[in-house]
C-alpha cells in the first residue's frame, strides 16, 4: 500500500506525484493543507517529524525528501514497465546531476522569491499571538526563520541576489534544452520531472525571463511535459481530489 503525503501538484510536492502517475502505480493521495499549518499539526508530524511534506507511506516505511521519494519508486518497483531513471550508467550520473542541481540551487532560489509574493502576506495576516503560536510548532529552526522573514519581508538584497540566480538557472536550462529534448539525454527521466516541478508556471509567474521569446526551448519543453498523459491525469485528479477535502477543511 503506498500512501503520499503532499501539497498537491506543485514545487516539490509535484515530483513523486508525478513520478506515481507516469508509472502507473496504485496509490492514496493525502493531501496536506499548508494553509491550514496541517504539516506541523501532531498528526502529521508523527509521520515525519520534521513537518515536511512529501511523504511517502508504503507499507509502514516512511520515506521522505521529495528526489528520494522519486528514487525509490525506481527501486521499490524494478518490474514496473516505465522506467524513469536510464540504465546506463553514466546516463544515470547525468540525470542525478540534473536532480541534485534542482534540489541545492534551482528549487531554493525560486523558492525565496514564492516565499515572499505568496506566503509574506498570509503570515502578515495573522495577529503576533497567532504567528507565534504557529511558529513555535514548526520543528525544524531553519523553517522557523524562513517563517520570521516572509513576515518581516525578505531584504531587497536578498531578493534581487535570488532573482540573479533565477536568471542563471533558466539560462542553463535553456542552453540545454537546446542541445536534447529531455535534460538527462533521448529519454524523459527523473532529471525532468524534478526540474519541471519548480520550472512550471515560470512562464506566467516569471514571463518577463521565461517566455517564447527570450527561452523558446524552455517554454516548449514545460509544454511538453504538460500535454503528457500522466501529467494531465495528475493536475485533473489532484484538482478534484483536495476539491473534495474542501468541505472538510471548512467545517
Amino acid at each position: 500500500m503506498l500512501t503520499l503525503y503532499s501539497f498537491g501538484p506543485g514545487a516539490n510536492s509535484l515530483k513523486p506525484l508525478l513520478a506515481l502517475y507516469e508509472k502507473g502505480l496504485d496509490f492514496a493521495p493525502r493531501f496536506v493543507d499548508p494553509t491550514r499549518f496541517e504539516h506541523h499539526e501532531d498528526w502529521f508530524k508523527a509521520i515525519n517529524p520534521r513537518g515536511q511534506v512529501p511523504a511517502l507511506d508504503h507499507d509502514g516505511n516512511v520515506i521522505t525528501e521529495s528526489t528520494v521519494i522519486c528514487e525509490y519508486l525506481e527501486d521499490a518497483f524494478p518490474d514496473c514497465a516505465v522506467k524513469l531513471r536510464p540504465a546506463d550508467p553514466v546516463a544515470i550520473a547525468e540525470m542525478r546531476v540534473w536532480t541534485k542541481w534542482v534540489d541545492e540551487y534551482f528549487c531554493w532560489c525560486v523558492s525565496t522569491i514564492g516565499w515572499e509574493r505568496m506566503i509574506g502576506p498570509m503570515a502578515r495576516a495573522y495577529s503576533d499571538a497567532e504567528f507565534e503560536e504557529k511558529v513555535a510548532r514548526i520543528p525544524i529552526p531553519e523553517q522557523q526563520v524562513k517563517w520570521r522573514h516572509a513576515r518581516a519581508g525578505f531584504p531587497q538584497a536578498t531578493l534581487d541576489e535570488e532573482m540573479r540566480k533565477i536568471r542563471v538557472s533558466v539560462a542553463r536550462l535553456e542552453a540545454r534544452l537546446a542541445q536534447s529534448k529531455w535534460l538527462a539525454g533521448p529519454n524523459y527521466s527523473l532529471a525532468d520531472i524534478c526540474n519541471f516541478a519548480i520550472a512550471n508556471g515560470m512562464q506566467h509567474g516569471f514571463a518577463d525571463i521565461v517566455n517564447p521569446a527570450a527561452t523558446p526551448h524552455l517554454v516548449a519543453w514545460i509544454e511538453a511535459i504538460n500535454a503528457r498523459p500522466a501529467a494531465q491525469a495528475m493536475f485533473a485528479k489532484s484538482k478534484s481530489e483536495m476539491a473534495a477535502r474542501a468541505p472538510a477543511n471548512a467545517a
